[in-house]
């Protein structure tokens, strides 16, 4: 029987669930109902828990409690789509509830499972029952429900695991789509996949092994610290620490202007009653006085990066290194750009726009949170518009908002790269913040955004048949029409879009779509809309998975 659980057991744990995650991924992408090339469920899931295990295996679990803030800290920075922000609020509000325990019994395990559920439906705005969110609340009852009469951790786990999966198979009646697919909730699927595999650890003594990658393994880069002088380091001690408020919920405003003069490298994430810390800073001391202000701190860690930066430049560095060039003063502008974009061509177009971080991603690869949190931070501004440009990719950015507290972030939820584009028009510098944002929010109303891409299987929605390899239009989200040719499935998509207010037809090609085929259908729409004056422009988006993306304005 295991009756306490201890953190070095469930990292361990939680390790074998990614594992089993990751090697299941794809079984995971093929349940997604609409039969487009995205795959992200299993994808974005796999690649979130994925970024937890790393953390978990490079850092020791000294307690219970600090194994939960691994991971609570390291999927909510790692996670990718919908998916994967949802699965990391599961982490965050098991972390919350585990905060301050060296080790935990069975109740309090199935305890720390309804809180990661809870935190999880509390992140969505509009909870729908049927997905990962009612197999997790399920799971976490059959936890808690065995708890009541057994002190095995194995065994209340394994009631989880028995009544998640009950749950699950139940999706597939509870969502018509699900129900006309004749699939379960990917979500909930991945979950359970997470899950079982916990439990495999705790049945077999060993962690499920994860498979070997089908994908080429990049050459190790050597350190980029190498062609950094020392001099460079203005601020040396890197100092990190975590404060357990006296009081939760008490404001960090006047701890975070205190400390901000006195580094670089701010960071500093409020979770109501702890704060997570992070600055780079000539006197670690004074944040610290100012942090004790606050409440209690655990785990603190100060290193000194001009020492660190000698140890990498003594093991690699063969030349001397050069003089450090002057450095000018960073211009802090009142308004900086940020776009998530797949293809060489929507990304140009982008930065004619004025978007000056291009996020690489979309469809069949999000970015994760850190990405996007990653390009915020390049930009020198003091606010920071954000367009994900996927309805996949909002929750990431909009997380990425929160944990970006050196600069205003605001994110305006576009769901195509034309809505950006329209939004980008909709901008005025002049305009203050909250102004820009309400006129590009309406700006992307009035775009009306499709796209013609190909079924990757067969399967049946509302009523239609479709093949592998049908060419699929699809108008904002539904599947509008099938059909057989890219071209022609642009054209009838079209006309299902424009109505008598359309004033613009705008084609991006993909670059699977030779330019000739694009021309000669833009052409054909072109001459179809002549008597009611609707001006039709061709530009090429180079974007992969989509022969097409039209927008009508």
């Amino acid at each position: 029987m295991i009756n306490t659980l201890d953190g070095m057991t469930f990292a361990r744990m939680i390790i074998s669930g990614a594992n089993n995650l990751y090697n299941n991924k794809q079984t995971v992408d093929e349940l997604n109902v609409f039969p487009v090339p995205d795959g992200d469920t299993g994808t974005n899931m796999s690649l979130t828990v994925t970024a937890m295990s790393a953390e978990l295996e490079n850092k020791a679990a000294t307690s219970l409690a600090k194994t939960a803030e691994v991971m609570s800290f390291s999927t909510l920075r790692g996670a990718r789509g919908n998916s994967g922000v949802i699965l990391s609020q599961f982490f965050r509000g098991i972390s919350k509830y585990l905060k301050g325990k060296d080790e935990c019994d069975a109740a309090e395990f199935a305890a720390a499972l309804e809180a990661g559920s809870a935190a999880a439906y509390k992140a969505v705005m509009k909870p729908t029952e049927g997905t990962i969110l009612t197999v997790a609340r399920e799971a976490a009852t059959g936890a808690s429900l065995q708890a009541q009469t057994s002190s095995d951790i194995e065994e209340v786990l394994g009631a989880a695991v028995e009544r998640g999966n009950k749950a699950l198979k139940r999706t597939t009646q509870q969502l018509p789509a699900l129900s006309q697919a004749g699939v379960v909730d990917a979500g909930g699927q991945g979950w359970m996949f997470v899950l079982e595999g916990a439990l495999y650890f705790l049945q077999n003594g060993k962690p499920v092994i994860k498979e070997a990658s089908e994908e080429p393994q990049l050459q190790k880069p050597k350190a980029a610290q190498t062609s950094v002088d020392t001099k460079d380091i203005k601020f040396k001690y890197c100092t990190e620490f975590i404060i357990e408020k006296h009081t939760p919920g008490e404001s960090v405003d006047a701890f975070k202007s205190a400390i901000s003069p006195k580094g670089d490298c701010m960071l500093v994430i409020d979770d109501e009653d702890v704060v997570k810390v992070h600055i780079h800073s000539n006197h670690p001391g004074f944040v610290i006085e100012e942090a004790i202000k606050l409440g209690e701190l655990i785990n603190l860690k100060i290193d000194n990066m001009k020492h660190q930066h000698k140890s990498i430049i003594d093991k690699g560095q063969k030349k001397p290194a050069k003089a450090p060039k002057e450095k000018k003063p960073v211009e802090i502008k009142k308004y900086g750009f940020a776009a998530v974009s797949a293809g060489k061509g929507f990304s140009n177009i982008l930065k004619d726009m004025g978007i000056e971080k291009i996020i690489e991603g979309g469809q069949t690869m999000n970015p994760s949170t850190d990405d996007i949190l990653r390009a915020i931070k390049r930009i020198k501004a003091q606010t920071v518009f954000v367009f994900p440009n996927n309805k996949n990719i909002i929750m990431a950015a909009q997380q990425a908002a929160q944990l970006a507290n050196d600069k205003r972030v605001i994110v305006i939820p576009s769901k195509s790269v034309p809505q950006c584009i329209s939004a980008m028009l909709a901008f005025n510098e002049k305009k203050e913040p909250e102004a820009n944002e309400k006129a590009m929010s309406r700006a992307i109303s009035r775009v009306s955004s499709g796209q013609v891409t190909y079924a990757v299987r067969d399967t049946e929605l509302d009523g239609v048949e479709i093949k592998k390899d049908d060419i699929l239009g699809i108008k904002e989200s539904d599947i509008e029409l099938v059909g057989h040719n890219p071209s022609d499935v642009l054209e009838e998509l079209t006309a299902s879009m424009v109505d008598e207010d359309s004033e613009f037809i705008t084609i991006y090609y993909g670059r699977d779509i030779k330019k000739p085929e694009a021309a000669a259908v833009a052409a054909k729409l072109e001459a179809k809309y002549a008597d009611e004056e609707i001006e039709v422009s061709l530009k090429k988006g180079g974007q992969p998975v989509y022969y097409y993306v039209v927008s009508v304005e």
